[in-house]
Parts: C-alpha cells; sequence; structure tokens
C-alpha cells in the first residue's frame, strides 16, 4: 500500500485530502511528465455536499498505475511509498495529475 495524500478536494472520495475509495488508478500510458498523468477514479462531488459519502478515509491505498514510463510503477502497480494527487479544483480526472510520477 501507498501513503496517499490528495489535493483534489471536489472529489467525492475525498475527505481531509485522504481518499476513501480503497484503491485508486492513475492513467497516463505515454506519459513523460505528471501533467499527462491524472486519476481515472476522480469523480466529481455534485451539489453542495462539502461531505464525503462514500466509504471511510485512508492515507493507505492500493494504487494501480498505467503511466507505464514512470520508475515507480512495477507491473501496473505503484511502489512509491508516497504519493501525491493535485486538482485542487477539478472537475474531471483530466484535472488532476499524480505529483509524484517520475519518468525513467
Amino acid at each position: 500500500m501507498t501513503a496517499l495524500v490528495c489535493d483534489a478536494r471536489t472529489c467525492v472520495y475525498n475527505k481531509d485530502e485522504y481518499c476513501s475509495k480503497g484503491d485508486i488508478r492513475i492513467g497516463g500510458d505515454h506519459a513523460t511528465n505528471s501533467f499527462e498523468t491524472c486519476c481515472t477514479s476522480f469523480e466529481e462531488r455534485r451539489g453542495n455536499s462539502s461531505v464525503n459519502s462514500i466509504g471511510s478515509a485512508s492515507s493507505m491505498i492500493d494504487v494501480d498505475c498505467t503511466a507505464c514510463n514512470c520508475t515507480y510503477n512495477e507491473e501496473k502497480k505503484c511502489a512509491a511509498d508516497k504519493i501525491g494527487i493535485s486538482g485542487s479544483s477539478a472537475q474531471d480526472s483530466e484535472e488532476t495529475a499524480c505529483g509524484t510520477f517520475r519518468c525513467e
């Protein structure tokens, strides 16, 4: 499991910068920098709800990753000890990014 800090506060799974989904997927099949990656698990919070209604938030999470050029990608799993997801005002997954991505 990877320690996760998530800045995508508009995501339904975000609770105090932790994730309640249980696992996430990072996309970016041909990424060469972090801006070409995204959290494909992102789902925008709808309405005026600022309360997470989906599961319990955790700082430790399983991370699947299709960003095969990343140095932390080991057989489509993230092997980094800690990752950060950016996208504080994201409205869709393309407005998020894995800040930990490092091109091999």
